[in-house]
């Protein structure tokens, strides 16, 4: 497995939308015993998403990780992509840990306004 902590190409971009892997056989997995989200690909496990739900409602997006097999060929992109757009359909904040996920957020600033703007609840007053 490879940590994927960086953006898959440059930091900017003029997309509003990211692209992202299509495959028919394509699907996200909400894993809740292990709080992530798993993206499989037909019957081969791609990667995840790990996540925590927060006391103030949020959700803290903490690392993605993808096999290596499938690493730069835009599966963290996709992962992370659905994920936040899943969020924004609830109507979910979000914190991001991860550091792919903050890169993912600069260069497509659309996704900034899932971001919490509330302290977050695990720091120490």
């Amino acid at each position: 497995m490879s940590h994927t902590h960086r953006a898959e190409e440059s930091p900017v971009s003029d997309e509003s939308t990211p692209s992202t892997v299509t495959s028919p056989e394509l699907k996200i997995v909400p894993n809740h015993d292990d709080s992530r989200y798993e993206l499989w690909d037909g019957g081969q496990y791609i990667g995840f998403l790990g996540v925590e739900v927060l006391p103030d409602g949020t959700v803290d997006l903490q690392h993605t990780i993808i096999s290596e097999a499938f690493g730069r060929q835009g599966y963290a992109r996709t992962l992370v992509t659905r994920v936040l757009d899943e969020y924004r359909e609830r109507g979910t904040k979000v914190r991001a840990t991860c550091s792919y996920v903050r890169d993912f957020m600069d260069r497509f600033p659309s996704y900034r306004d899932l971001l919490a703007t509330t302290p977050d609840p695990r720091a120490e007053g």
